[in-house]
């Protein structure tokens, strides 16, 4: 009798087994639906980007984008991956996926933040002032293509304390190339460099030591030419 019991008792505990396993299999199942739906997948992309896993962010969104092409989700995604790749500081794909964003979309109405986030993405490559200032160079144009095509922006404003920033870090190189050839009495090279600034780069915060330079630059040319005499012409 005893063991009849046990027997019983096992059964049943199969039975609740397979009856919790019956009712949790649906369950998963719906959940994962919901999961492979465009808002799920998109949800669960912001979710993943807030937490900072921006690679399984960027999973996610291309899976909006490839599987739900037709979704309004779908475009949402595409900003999705560009702000995970800036987010991730990876600057040259974030560049690449707002330009894409940008041709595919150009009268989405979150252009002016697309076109801002295009040139912080080159701002942020700028590196120290003895390197090649191209990427300073590239975001100046972005920010002022921005201005120049949404003026009354918030992003517009944001930009223009950009443009600034941009011109301050191409002067600063031309100001450290200036005054490399002023040190080795390269004085009339070192007039170029400083002539452009001035010109180029004024009210960037450069103007007072640039202008200092001139003078003395010119200064020595003219002390350097004195001592030199006049130049003989030679006979026809």
């Amino acid at each position: 009798m005893a063991r009849n019991k046990r027997i019983l008792l096992v059964l049943l505990a199969v039975v609740f087994l397979l009856a919790g396993c019956k009712m949790w299999l649906p369950w998963g199942k719906k959940a994962e639906m919901a999961r492979a739906t465009p808002e799920g997948l998109y949800q669960q992309g912001l979710e993943e980007y807030k937490d900072g896993s921006y690679k399984r962010s960027v999973e996610l969104f291309q899976r909006v984008k490839e599987e739900y092409p037709l979704s309004p989700l779908a475009i949402m995604a595409e900003i999705g991956i560009a702000d995970s790749f800036f987010s991730g500081k990876e600057y040259p794909e974030a560049g690449l996926a707002y330009g894409e964003f940008l041709n595919l979309h150009p009268t989405n109405e979150n252009l002016p933040y697309v076109m801002y986030q295009i040139g912080m993405s080159y701002y942020n490559q700028i590196t120290t002032i003895d390197r090649d200032q191209s990427e300073a160079f590239k975001a100046l144009k972005e920010f002022e293509r921005l201005i120049a095509r949404f003026p009354g922006s918030k992003f517009s404003v944001m930009a223009e304390k950009m443009v600034r920033d941009c011109k301050k870090a191409m002067g600063d190189q031309e100001f450290y190339v200036g005054e490399f050839y002023f040190k080795i009495k390269q004085y009339r090279a070192a007039l170029r460099r400083f002539e452009k600034i001035a010109r180029d780069y004024a009210n960037v915060g450069l103007d007072d030591k640039v202008s200092r330079f001139i003078g003395e630059t010119k200064r020595r040319i003219a002390k350097t030419e004195a001592k030199r005499g006049p130049v003989e012409k030679k006979p026809q």
